[in-house]
Protein backbone atom coordinates (compact mmCIF):
# COMPACT_ATOMS: atom_id res chain seq x y z
CA UNK A 1 0.00 0.00 0.00
CA UNK A 2 1.31 2.91 -1.09
CA UNK A 3 1.24 6.57 0.68
CA UNK A 4 -1.11 9.06 -0.91
CA UNK A 5 -0.65 12.96 -0.14
CA UNK A 6 -4.78 13.62 1.20
CA UNK A 7 -5.44 10.58 2.61
CA UNK A 8 -5.92 10.09 6.00
CA UNK A 9 -4.19 7.55 8.08
CA UNK A 10 -5.08 5.78 11.65
CA UNK A 11 -1.40 6.24 13.85
CA UNK A 12 0.30 5.21 16.96
CA UNK A 13 2.65 8.30 18.56
CA UNK A 14 5.82 7.21 19.21
CA UNK A 15 8.22 10.02 20.42
CA UNK A 16 7.54 13.92 21.55
CA UNK A 17 9.38 16.19 20.96
CA UNK A 18 9.27 20.55 22.12
CA UNK A 19 8.33 20.95 17.92
CA UNK A 20 6.01 17.76 17.35
CA UNK A 21 5.64 14.64 17.48
CA UNK A 22 6.46 11.29 15.57
CA UNK A 23 3.90 8.87 14.37
CA UNK A 24 4.06 5.47 13.42
CA UNK A 25 1.83 5.04 10.42
CA UNK A 26 0.06 1.64 9.55
CA UNK A 27 2.49 0.94 6.53
CA UNK A 28 5.25 0.96 9.17
CA UNK A 29 6.33 4.21 7.64
CA UNK A 30 7.06 7.08 10.21
CA UNK A 31 6.01 10.82 9.72
CA UNK A 32 6.24 13.88 12.01
CA UNK A 33 3.54 15.95 13.28
CA UNK A 34 4.19 19.88 13.66
CA UNK A 35 3.40 21.27 16.66
CA UNK A 36 1.78 23.85 14.48
CA UNK A 37 -0.63 21.07 12.68
CA UNK A 38 -1.89 19.35 16.15
CA UNK A 39 -4.74 21.36 17.27
CA UNK A 40 -6.60 24.42 16.04
CA UNK A 41 -5.68 26.38 18.95
CA UNK A 42 -2.59 27.66 19.59
CA UNK A 43 -0.45 25.00 21.28
CA UNK A 44 2.41 25.94 23.82
CA UNK A 45 2.69 22.36 24.95
CA UNK A 46 2.61 19.37 22.82
CA UNK A 47 2.12 17.22 25.95
CA UNK A 48 -0.61 19.11 26.68
CA UNK A 49 -2.34 17.34 24.21
CA UNK A 50 -0.60 14.00 23.09
CA UNK A 51 1.22 11.32 24.76
CA UNK A 52 3.43 8.24 23.22
CA UNK A 53 1.53 5.64 22.58
CA UNK A 54 -1.46 7.19 22.01
CA UNK A 55 -3.40 6.42 18.69
CA UNK A 56 -4.43 9.70 16.31
CA UNK A 57 -6.01 10.48 13.22
CA UNK A 58 -3.60 11.70 11.04
CA UNK A 59 -3.66 13.63 7.48
CA UNK A 60 -0.95 13.00 5.26
CA UNK A 61 -0.20 16.65 3.94
CA UNK A 62 2.99 16.31 2.23
CA UNK A 63 6.33 14.45 1.55
CA UNK A 64 9.27 16.10 0.72
CA UNK A 65 12.66 15.59 -1.13
CA UNK A 66 14.55 13.88 1.43
CA UNK A 67 11.41 11.51 1.74
CA UNK A 68 10.02 12.68 5.48
CA UNK A 69 6.48 12.83 6.17
CA UNK A 70 4.50 15.68 7.11
CA UNK A 71 1.22 14.86 8.55
CA UNK A 72 -1.46 17.28 10.20
CA UNK A 73 -3.81 16.22 12.92
CA UNK A 74 -5.86 19.32 12.95
CA UNK A 75 -6.73 18.55 8.89
CA UNK A 76 -7.71 15.24 9.84
CA UNK A 77 -10.28 16.56 12.12
CA UNK A 78 -13.79 17.56 10.75
CA UNK A 79 -13.30 21.79 10.42
CA UNK A 80 -15.35 23.86 12.77
CA UNK A 81 -18.04 25.67 11.23
CA UNK A 82 -18.01 29.51 10.28
CA UNK A 83 -20.33 31.72 11.68
CA UNK A 84 -22.58 32.82 8.38
CA UNK A 85 -22.14 36.52 7.63
CA UNK A 86 -25.42 38.19 6.40
CA UNK A 87 -24.68 38.70 2.83
CA UNK A 88 -23.86 42.22 1.61
CA UNK A 89 -24.74 44.27 -1.84
CA UNK A 90 -21.89 44.23 -3.90
CA UNK A 91 -19.85 47.89 -3.06
CA UNK A 92 -21.07 48.49 -0.14
CA UNK A 93 -19.15 48.99 3.50
CA UNK A 94 -19.86 47.35 6.38
CA UNK A 95 -21.73 50.04 8.90
CA UNK A 96 -19.39 50.89 11.90
CA UNK A 97 -19.62 53.64 13.87
CA UNK A 98 -17.84 56.07 13.09
CA UNK A 99 -15.06 57.68 15.83
CA UNK A 100 -15.97 61.27 16.72
CA UNK A 101 -13.84 63.89 16.11
CA UNK A 102 -10.24 63.93 18.67
CA UNK A 103 -10.39 67.61 19.90
CA UNK A 104 -7.44 69.48 18.77
CA UNK A 105 -4.09 68.71 20.77
CA UNK A 106 -2.97 72.18 23.21
CA UNK A 107 0.71 73.34 22.63
CA UNK A 108 3.05 72.02 25.33
CA UNK A 109 6.57 72.19 25.71
CA UNK A 110 7.13 68.19 25.64
CA UNK A 111 5.48 68.30 22.51
CA UNK A 112 6.87 69.54 18.94
CA UNK A 113 4.71 71.62 17.18
CA UNK A 114 1.92 69.72 14.65
CA UNK A 115 2.83 71.45 10.99
CA UNK A 116 -0.01 71.36 8.58
CA UNK A 117 1.05 71.15 4.94
CA UNK A 118 1.32 74.21 2.91
CA UNK A 119 -2.19 74.50 0.84
CA UNK A 120 0.18 76.49 -1.75
CA UNK A 121 2.37 73.96 -2.30
CA UNK A 122 -0.39 70.96 -2.81
CA UNK A 123 -0.84 69.27 -6.05
CA UNK A 124 -4.41 70.84 -7.50
CA UNK A 125 -6.45 68.57 -10.13
CA UNK A 126 -4.64 65.29 -12.07
CA UNK A 127 -1.29 66.82 -11.81
CA UNK A 128 1.28 63.80 -12.40
CA UNK A 129 3.32 62.05 -9.98
CA UNK A 130 6.35 63.98 -10.71
CA UNK A 131 4.34 67.08 -9.83
CA UNK A 132 2.89 65.66 -6.97
CA UNK A 133 6.53 64.20 -5.57
CA UNK A 134 7.70 67.47 -6.06
CA UNK A 135 5.25 69.47 -4.59
CA UNK A 136 5.51 67.14 -1.47
CA UNK A 137 9.65 67.20 -1.42
CA UNK A 138 9.25 71.30 -1.17
CA UNK A 139 6.77 70.96 1.20
CA UNK A 140 8.92 68.55 3.45
CA UNK A 141 11.94 70.72 2.66
CA UNK A 142 10.16 73.69 3.94
CA UNK A 143 9.21 72.06 7.09
CA UNK A 144 12.84 70.43 7.59
CA UNK A 145 14.26 74.06 7.48
CA UNK A 146 11.44 75.64 9.92
CA UNK A 147 12.45 72.60 13.04
CA UNK A 148 16.15 73.02 11.80
CA UNK A 149 16.29 77.03 12.48
CA UNK A 150 14.23 76.96 15.64
CA UNK A 151 16.75 73.82 16.82
CA UNK A 152 19.25 76.34 16.16
CA UNK A 153 18.12 79.22 18.21
CA UNK A 154 17.29 77.20 20.91
CA UNK A 155 20.32 76.02 21.66
CA UNK A 156 20.43 72.62 19.59
CA UNK A 157 17.60 71.02 21.24
CA UNK A 158 18.80 70.80 24.67
CA UNK A 159 18.60 72.78 27.51
CA UNK A 160 21.37 73.76 29.27
CA UNK A 161 21.53 74.39 33.17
Amino acid sequence: MELEIGSIYEGKVTGITKFGAFVLLPMGKSGMVHISEVANTFVDDINNFLKEGQTVTVKLIAIDQQGRINLSIKKALPQPEQPQRPARPAGSRPSAPRPSAPAAPRASKSQPPVFAPDQSTLPKGDDSFESKLKAFMQSSESRLSDVKSRNDRSGGGRRRK
